[in-house]
């Protein structure tokens, strides 16, 4: 029962070129950045990679994109990810683009047994009528188009059919986790975490805490061990290595000088 892996190089020791990966996170939050360097280190290529988006600022898939190692992305969101953008319009990458919500479901079915659903998302466009680019040929023209997808009525409401994921193995980071697997995450970082590491075969987590089993209340445990197949702590350097993608910042004197501007004018007005 004891999951716990000495370290990230072993615990993603068995991924090879063409494997396919389930990677957990938002932007930057709650991306596994220690596993994905891991995989980096071992220097495979053609990988497969199912995840929200491809990295962002030059971390966490930035950095296995940056490398030419990933063939191909299923995600909903390109972003401010320059080099994605352009490896996908010059044809060097394929990528499937779903929306956010079905993709969260695909993963989670695959992890839940659960082959194919219905969803009303899509219907009307290219998504559930087939056409969207999934590779450029490299001088503007469509190599790889999507297929057509079956669209069948519940209760007078068209819906399109999506297949579960399953990928080889799963990359996913938890704020706390025990030995046998059962893992929670804070706060944002919980987004694409646990419907990724359901569809992996072999879900491997990084973890800010390592705990013993039986520390965690089986009410707040969020991911159950079931789903996990090896746990990395990290250490505390790693746990605290968290960048901030677009940072805002409240200007305090201007917006007292708006409110002392505001009181003038107030005060003026009753004065009249």
């Amino acid at each position: 029962m004891d999951k716990v892996v000495a370290t990230a190089a072993e615990a993603v020791a068995d991924v090879r070129d063409g494997s396919t990966l389930a990677v957990g996170g938002f932007g930057l939050s709650g991306v596994p950045a220690v596993l994905i360097e891991a995989v980096r280190a071992r220097g495979v290529r053609a990988l497969g990679v199912v995840s929200n988006n491809c990295g962002a600022m030059g971390t966490g898939l930035a950095r296995l994109l940056a490398d030419g190692a990933i063939a191909r992305v299923t995600g909903s969101y390109i972003g401010g990810n320059k080099e994605f953008a352009r490896q996908y319009l010059d044809g060097e990458i394929e990528l499937e683009l779903i929306p956010q919500g079905t993709l969260a479901e695909r993963l989670r079915a695959g992890g839940a047994g659960i082959p194919a659903f219905y969803t009303p998302a899509g219907v009307g466009t290219l998504v559930a009528e087939g056409g969207l680019p999934w590779r450029y040929d490299g001088h503007g023209g469509v190599a790889v188009a999507s297929p057509a997808k079956e669209v069948r009525e519940f209760d007078g409401v068209p819906h399109v059919l999506e297949r579960a994921i399953r990928t080889d193995f799963a990359l996913v980071r938890a704020a706390r986790g025990d030995r046998h697997g059962n893992l929670v995450f804070a706060k944002s970082a919980r987004n694409f975490n646990p419907p990724a590491a359901m569809a992996g075969r072999i879900t491997v987590a990084e973890v800010e805490e390592l705990v013993e089993p039986g520390d965690i209340d089986p009410d707040h445990v969020q991911l159950p061990g079931i789903f996990v197949q090896r746990v990395v702590a990290l250490t505390p350097g790693q746990a605290a290595d968290k960048s901030v993608e677009k940072r805002t910042v409240r200007n305090e004197a201007k917006q007292y000088e708006a409110k002392d501007t505001a009181k003038d004018a107030a005060k003026r007005k009753a004065e009249r």
